[in-house]
């Protein structure tokens, strides 16, 4: 049997039609570029067909510009029983120089679902490497803090 596909990196160049109004790739663009990697990664790990069920962290720290040659790594960092967390690091260059910036990074979670929706079980990811190890238990820190996050916003939701 093949060992999953754990990692995977989406490169293209930033166009024309991802512009806002000051002149750079807007956060939506890269929203949808990290929604696409994030769904490509955990589909290659598990074999089946994944959907988001979180977005969050989501950090927005340099500028894309159109033309860049725009790379947007995916990892997964921890799995459950049916979910995978992934680490997602979007980088930009032009493509005549090659050196490339860190523009944004999150974590996403996917759920592995089967043909009527509910969710399946996916192979158990066990981290081995010491940046693994640290990765797998900073991705079980967020979960604790997404429910502390989450019991907060019940107000908005009542």
């Amino acid at each position: 049997m093949n060992q999953p596909q754990r990692e995977l990196t989406l490169r293209f160049l930033a166009e024309p039609l991802d512009v806002n109004f000051g002149g750079k790739v807007h956060g939506g663009a890269v929203m949808k570029w990290i929604d696409l990697a994030a769904y490509a990664c955990s589909a290659g790990w598990s074999s089946r067909y994944c959907v988001t069920a979180y977005a969050g962290g989501i950090r927005f720290v340099a500028p894309i510009h159109v033309g860049n040659l725009v790379e947007v790594e995916a990892k997964v960092i921890y799995t459950g029983n049916s979910s995978m967390h992934i680490a997602l690091k979007v980088s930009a260059c032009d493509p005549k120089s090659m050196n490339r910036r860190l523009t944004t990074h999150c974590i996403v979670i996917m759920v592995a679902v089967d043909e009527s929706g509910q969710p399946v079980g996916i192979p158990q990811w066990i981290p081995e490497t010491e940046a693994d190890i640290k990765q797998n238990e900073t991705a079980k820190k967020l979960m604790d803090m997404r429910t502390k996050i989450s019991d907060e916003m019940q107000i908005y939701v009542d």
